[in-house]
């Protein structure tokens, strides 16, 4: 057994990757970016997942759970608790689609809408602070970088 302990450890350390691991260090700057505007959410009563799903919606008039999904990157059982929940708190409004009624439709509801009108100059006061602190032409450059990204991969 020791042996094999050993054994584990020495191709552990001889295990040289070529590149930097891309995934972490695309949390760690959302994880860095997000930490500018959770105090905001949270002072609104948002979590992130409900403010992603707002800011799709804004977007657009509506959109099916399946797509809210896709966009925001929220799986389909989870989403159908943030959604319960968002329409409990007034947030969001479900309605069948008239010639399927398995299919639904999700919007905005004025509330919420109010709600981000109201957030909106804090929003973008905290996207200008992080432009000025990266440089405008930076974040033009890395948001073009990003849409490339997605368009590619």
């Amino acid at each position: 057994m020791a042996g094999k302990l050993a054994g584990s450890r020495m191709n552990r350390k001889s295990t040289k990757l070529q590149h930097r691991n891309l995934p972490l260090l695309l949390l760690q700057v959302r994880e860095r970016v997000l930490s500018h505007f959770r105090p905001i959410l949270k002072a609104n009563g948002f979590t992130e997942q409900q403010w992603r799903i707002v800011r799709a919606l804004l977007e657009v008039d509506s959109l099916e759970p399946r797509e809210i999904g896709e966009l925001c990157r929220i799986s389909s059982p989870s989403l159908a608790g943030v959604l319960a929940r968002m329409q409990e708190l007034g947030l969001v409004a479900r309605r069948r689609l008239p010639h399927d009624k398995r299919r639904l439709r999700v919007s905005l509801t004025p509330h919420a809408r109010a709600l981000a009108a109201r957030m909106a100059p804090q929003i973008d006061a905290t996207y200008r602070m992080i432009e000025e602190l990266l440089g405008s032409e930076f974040s033009a450059r890395f948001e073009r970088m990003l849409d490339q990204l997605l368009a590619t991969l």
